[in-house]
């Protein structure tokens, strides 16, 4: 993605967000997404494409270290998917995952899009208080899922 990166310092706590690549410890997002129910296992090379082509957002700690992640797919004009929003588990409690979401869906490039869309089994709480909602004819949802389980 070629838009200048976007950097939020929290309001209150030592964190800051950035959109900059050059930022991302991809081996530790790979670290965490491998033992994630929804990524486990999956290779490090295919970790390195899925950032190289999405909308990432890097959460640091005050010492700079990456405290989480999330990533959004998206054409920037009709749809985005968010995709591996997680904040490692010392730095849970916080709030610092609404912050995340908050500050993914207020990005420049994701306003005015039709339709923006996640998975999740386990955190709706999170993401219903922006809005997010089960579809409602979820029988037109069609996917291929290749797994190697």
């Amino acid at each position: 993605m070629t838009d200048a990166p976007v950097v939020v310092t929290h309001p209150v706590q030592p964190y800051m967000l950035s959109t900059e690549h050059a930022r991302l410890d991809v081996e530790a997002i790979h670290a965490f997404l491998a033992r994630s129910y929804w990524a486990k296992g999956i290779p490090l090379a295919t970790v390195r494409r899925s950032v190289e082509h999405s909308l990432c957002f890097g959460l640091y700690d005050a010492g700079n270290t990456q405290a989480g992640f999330a990533r959004v797919v998206t054409d920037r004009a009709t749809f985005a998917y968010l995709a591996d929003v997680y904040v490692l588990e010392a730095h849970r409690g916080r709030g610092l995952g609404r912050w995340l979401v908050s500050s993914v869906l207020a990005h420049p490039a994701l306003q005015g899009l039709r339709r923006i869309m996640l998975v999740t089994r386990d955190a709706d709480m999170l993401y219903a208080p922006f809005g997010f909602r089960a579809p409602t004819e979820p029988s037109g949802i069609m996917h291929i899922h290749h797994a190697s389980e």
